[in-house]
């Protein structure tokens, strides 16, 4: 379980798991924002409001695909909104013998 933020440091991650073929299921929580950078801007007593407080947190300025970025780096993914459709594609994902990735848009 990753949120999408940080899940950009660690992108490659994906192609590895596809390379070694690992049991893996992801879940990316799509939040679209840095969620570190805003609380570490909390701790400097730096403004949270605002456009550049937004620009600089914000992911949305492109939308991150997560399902075409795994695809991408060999990872089967999908996307869901709601929990009921995570719980089923978390259970389809944990039969599988090779690494999914899960988009949770909530």
């Amino acid at each position: 379980f990753q949120a999408d933020g940080s899940g950009m440091y660690t992108l490659q991650a994906l192609w590895t798991m596809a390379r070694s073929q690992l049991k893996v299921t992801v879940i990316i929580a799509a939040n679209s924002k840095y969620q570190i950078l805003k609380l570490e801007q909390a701790k400097q007593n730096l403004p949270l409001k605002g456009t550049a407080a937004s620009e600089l947190t914000g992911l949305g300025k492109p939308e991150i695909d997560w399902v075409h970025l795994a695809t991408g780096m060999g990872v089967e993914a999908v996307s869901v909104d709601t929990a009921e459709g995570l719980v089923k594609q978390l259970r389809h994902g944990l039969t599988l013998d090779e690494p999914f990735l899960i988009q949770a848009n909530f």
